[in-house]
């Protein structure tokens, strides 16, 4: 069957496997305290430009959201959201289990804007019961979003302006970052988004690893006793050389940002197809993700030779689905797709 049901379907580049094997016998330090996991260290602080960055290695991106969440949080603290966004949408609550509430804002395709968050805050900090309500700690924001969409330099700056003037960190998301950074129609670097952002994470999971997400703390403001607190939530993986040596492998020769750039190829390739076919995609998405709407009909038809993420139904005869291309995706898969229509 044919599958665009999301980009981490597939295992692993093969370069990452390989580099698996030939380390597979040494005997390392456990718990991230390797050296493949400083060199990879050392690898990120260069690609971002951040010399100053503390980063630590964790295997998913609900976990990584939920601790960076938590550790930078107080007791009475929440973050604020899209509400569309994947903290708010798809994990279960896991940060309300955590004790800290989601404030959704208003979404535009799955982003946030400045003036809306500035008035979160503003109202907040104007009423006089505030103390008895959830305090606005942080920001959250997912680049790409839920829906494909990036932010520019310029929206960056002005969340980060608008987070520094109030003191709360800004914190992204970046599960599929490399799409992101390596779409035609995007402003924004990796040494950006470390300048802007208190602290994101680079996907490794959809973008060519096994799994793993390096979280980069950027103002030398990673929590006290990190590595504890990563423990507490049942998170420190024993074997942490598994992660080190992947994003070893994914900062080398700058494979990261060549798988990335495949995918966006495969998407572009995806998108012109459907047009020419007179399809309608259900909002212009720059990235890996594309999503097509479909009548009930065909979307049912589709289902049997093909794999699709369902998205929405914006309407009872029509339903949106999610084409997510990857660092593996094949031309033949986006032409034998296309045949199918």
């Amino acid at each position: 069957m044919i599958s665009f049901e999301s980009d981490y379907v597939e295992g692993a580049h093969e370069q990452i496997l390989k580099r698996l094997t030939e380390t597979n016998l040494e005997k390392l330090t456990g718990y991230g305290q390797d050296w493949y996991c400083e060199r990879a260290k050392e690898k990120i602080r260069e690609a971002c430009q951040c010399p100053e960055a503390e980063i630590f290695f964790l295997t998913g991106g609900t976990q990584t959201n939920m601790i960076a969440i938590d550790s930078m949080l107080k007791s009475y603290e929440g973050v604020a959201a899209a509400k569309t966004g994947h903290i708010s949408a798809h994990e279960a609550g896991a940060i309300e289990y955590h004790g800290h509430k989601v404030l959704e804002l208003p979404e535009h395709q799955g982003k946030i804007c400045a003036r809306e968050l500035k008035s979160l805050l503003e109202s907040f900090w104007q009423d006089e019961n505030h103390e008895h309500m959830v305090f606005p700690g942080m920001v959250y924001i997912s680049h790409p979003t839920e829906y494909g969409t990036l932010y520019s330099q310029a929206e960056l700056k002005e969340l980060s302006d608008v987070c520094r003037s109030y003191e709360i960190p800004l914190y992204l998301d970046g599960a599929r970052l490399g799409y992101g950074l390596m779409s035609r129609e995007t402003d924004v670097s990796l040494p950006m988004i470390a300048k802007y952002c208190d602290v994101f994470y680079i996907g490794g999971t959809k973008v060519g690893a096994l799994c793993g997400e390096a979280l980069v703390f950027t103002k030398k403001n990673m929590p006290r006793h990190f590595l504890s607190i990563v423990k507490q939530h049942g998170a420190l993986l024993a074997k942490g050389r598994l992660l080190g040596i992947q994003f070893d492998a994914l900062f080398t020769d700058r494979l990261y940002f060549e798988i990335s750039r495949h995918a966006i190829e495969m998407a572009e390739l995806l998108k012109e197809g459907l047009e020419k076919k007179g399809y309608t995609l259900y909002l212009k998405s720059p990235t890996n993700q594309q999503f097509l709407l479909l009548e009930n009909e065909t979307y049912q038809a589709l289902q049997k030779e093909a794999a699709m993420g369902f998205w929405e139904r914006p309407d009872p005869e029509h339903t949106v689905v999610r084409l997510a291309t990857s660092w593996a995706t094949r031309r033949e898969d986006v032409e034998a797709f296309l045949d199918l229509l």
